[in-house]
């Protein structure tokens, strides 16, 4: 098979891309470490499991309101500036946590104030990404290679996280994150080029929920994206998973990295061999094989047979990059960051329902295993209708955008970047979280 599609290497040819790429990617490392420094320095002061838990919902709660609302300010304000201001409020927020002996109670606050402030920044990195490639399938290349690195430094941070924040403690791995949102700051403020203000005063604060929820198109794309809160059914039960099906402890870990490992082969055989167009058209059909991969758990599978469908789920996963990029091509410049936010919020929403159900599911009925088949049969109950329609709405000969204009199909529409006032360059999208 040859490679189909733009290489890695044109898209880091891209200098400000290259900028965005390198902060994103230093910093979801340090939040790594961050997320397992909090978890453990509550455990340790509380001993409460209650706690440690509360304080992870913490880091969930606060994105729902500011995806939804401040993830507009991505279109009110310039980008740029906006992704800088956040980033370094972040550091700060994170420099406070790091003080040895700060109270719990202030620490919630700092959390709810971190994720809150994050929203708005990762709404603006979105929506700038995209306008900095005019060539869809750069951007689609794009989006890959963010995936891809994302997921890989999930893996790393569930295989050697851990080990780390107990080799130099949980304060200066909080300390680590503040620095990496720093150096973020300061990568985007000297890569990145400033651009006019993308909205208008006179949109509706929630005008790109009404104009994304109005278009068919979106809609499917948006059920699709969202079906996530089902295939991480199997990553909140993976402790009564590993029981179930005879593993050990040391287990739960590997069935929690099987799904990003996945993830990360399958973005790469996607993005090496198959072309743009085509992955557009196939949206449908590898998000219904995805949770259609968890029926299989009918069969009581063992460890191994276990991890090898979680990963297959994940690598059919890998559709949603697809997802995001044509999304964020369809969808006018001047509501981007508002509808980016808007997608990534449901996604989070999907995420804790779906777990918080299939815990639920599998109390009552005392079965994780069968739990996730439920969740997989659920999901392709959803999927299907949607993939068919998606392949309606892609067999026509011209496809209409948002803007009321055909655009060539099966492509990712053709929806050209506002000009940089500065020099004009192509662009590209990617995976939500």
């Amino acid at each position: 098979m040859s490679r189909t599609g733009p290489s890695l290497a044109a898209v880091l040819a891209v200098p400000e891309f290259r900028a965005l790429w390198f902060a994103e990617a230093q910093s979801v490392a340090g939040d790594q470490l961050a997320k397992v420094a909090l978890a453990i320095l509550v455990y340790d002061r509380t001993n409460s499991a209650l706690w440690a838990a509360g304080v992870y919902a913490l880091t969930f709660l606060p994105a729902l309101a500011g995806g939804v609302g401040l993830s507009q300010l991505a279109d009110r304000l310039p980008r740029r500036l906006l992704i800088v201001a956040c980033t370094a409020v972040q550091a700060v927020l994170v420099g406070l946590m790091a003080i040895p002996g700060t109270p719990l109670l202030v620490l919630c606050v700092l959390v709810v104030a971190l994720n809150l402030v994050q929203a708005p920044a990762l709404a603006a990195q979105n929506a700038l990404t995209r306008e900095l490639f005019d060539n869809n399938d750069l951007y689609l290349r794009s989006q890959d290679l963010r995936g891809m690195t994302t997921n890989t430094v999930m893996l790393a941070g569930l295989g050697g996280g851990g080990l780390l924040v107990m080799a130099i403690g949980t304060s200066w791995a909080l300390a680590l994150d503040a620095v990496t949102f720093a150096i973020s700051s300061l990568v985007v403020f000297a890569g990145v080029r400033e651009r006019p203000v993308a909205g208008s005063p006179q949109d509706g604060w929630f005008g790109a929920a009404r104009r994304v929820f109005g278009d068919r198109k979106l809609r499917l794309l948006l059920t699709m994206a969202w079906l996530v809160g089902l295939v991480v059914v199997p990553e909140g039960l993976a402790a009564p998973l590993a029981r179930e099906i005879g593993a050990s402890s040391e287990a739960v870990g590997w069935l929690l990295a099987a799904d990003p490992f996945g993830f990360v082969i399958g973005t790469f055989v996607l993005s090496h061999f198959v072309s743009g167009q085509v992955r557009v058209r196939l949206i449908g059909v590898l998000a219904t094989g995805s949770v259609g991969m968890l029926i299989a758990f009918l069969v009581h599978p063992n460890l191994a047979v276990a991890l090898v469908l979680l990963a297959l789920a994940g690598a059919l996963g890998a559709y949603q990059i697809a997802v995001s990029a044509t999304f964020n091509t369809l969808v006018p410049n001047e509501i981007r960051g508002g509808a980016i936010g808007l997608a990534r919020t449901g996604l989070r929403v999907a995420q804790g329902v779906g777990v918080a159900l299939g815990g639920l599911v599998a109390e009552l009925i005392g079965s994780a295993v069968t739990t996730v088949a439920l969740a997989g049969a659920a999901g392709v109950l959803i999927a299907v209708p949607a993939a068919i329609s998606w392949a309606r709405l892609n067999s026509r000969p011209e496809a209409p955008g948002t803007n009321g204009k055909s655009v060539p199909h099966p492509h990712i529409p053709t929806v050209r970047a506002e000009p940089d006032p500065i020099r004009r360059r192509p662009r590209v999208k990617q995976k939500p979280d």
